[in-house]
């Protein structure tokens, strides 16, 4: 019998070729690298490539460290996502994660089931703790992949800003929020918004941090689309940016 290993890295590459096989015949794609730096200091890179034809979606995202944090703790998120999409809103079928904290290394796989998310492998297995959130209550959440790029595609200039999105990640339950567009130079659009922790977290995360505010910059691209530029952000170590390539 395939192993729970085997299961997730099995999931993640059908990803891969999913996004193969929809990116052929897209109506739109979406492929971008991001600098993260944190106070000045360059901590990483966030790379996304998606994939909308018709009413399907298909996104692959890599998150790692880099520059001056990768010294002192090396980490990476690789995941895979997919699922339909209609009038802005996503609905995933099938979210794979392969997780490197630098601390432990882990790989998920949830799998939604009219909407509502199942967490179907997760290895290593991992005990419950008090604060986790029940799967069977999170209907109408997405992935924390699905909500990047929803957040950070290309899109028309009337669908820019103004939304809030429900994540959760198979323990923990979140929010993000994007304001009212406000007009910047040249053409672009600008809003402020807010990542916020609603549930599954500790009390220590939640003393730590609830409110994650950032603002999100976006410069057209022609044809009434705009594409983000530029995220400034808290962190819990300071100020950050996410700065398109």
């Amino acid at each position: 019998m395939m192993t729970l290993k085997a299961r997730a890295a099995a999931l993640i590459m059908a990803g891969g070729l999913a996004l193969s096989a929809v990116a052929a015949s897209a109506d739109q794609t979406d492929s971008a690298v991001f600098d993260l730096t944190i106070r000045g200091i360059t901590a990483g890179t966030l790379s996304v490539s998606g994939a909308i034809s018709g009413d399907q979606y298909v996104v692959s995202g890599v998150l790692k460290s880099g520059g001056l944090l990768a010294f002192v703790r090396k980490v990476r998120y690789d995941a895979r996502s997919e699922g339909r999409v209609a009038d802005g809103r996503f609905t995933p079928a099938r979210y794979a994660e392969d997780a490197d904290t630098g601390k432990r290394q882990s790989k998920a796989v949830m799998a939604y089931i009219d909407g509502v998310p199942q967490v179907t492998t997760y290895d290593p297995p991992r005990d419950p703790r008090p604060t986790d959130v029940d799967p069977a209550t999170q209907d109408g959440t997405i992935d924390p992949l699905t909500a990047i790029y929803a957040t950070l595609r290309d899109v028309p200039e009337a669908e820019a800003c103004n939304s809030q999105r429900l994540l959760f990640d198979g323990r923990r339950r979140s929010q993000v929020t994007l304001g009212a567009p406000e007009a910047s130079g040249k053409g672009g659009v600008s809003c402020a918004g807010e990542y916020r922790r609603l549930a599954g977290f500790s009390e220590r995360e939640m003393a730590e941090k609830v409110s994650f505010p950032f603002r999100l910059i976006y410069d057209p691209i022609g044809d009434g689309r705009l594409r983000v530029r530029e995220i400034v952000m808290d962190t819990l170590y300071g100020k950050g940016r996410l700065k398109r390539r």
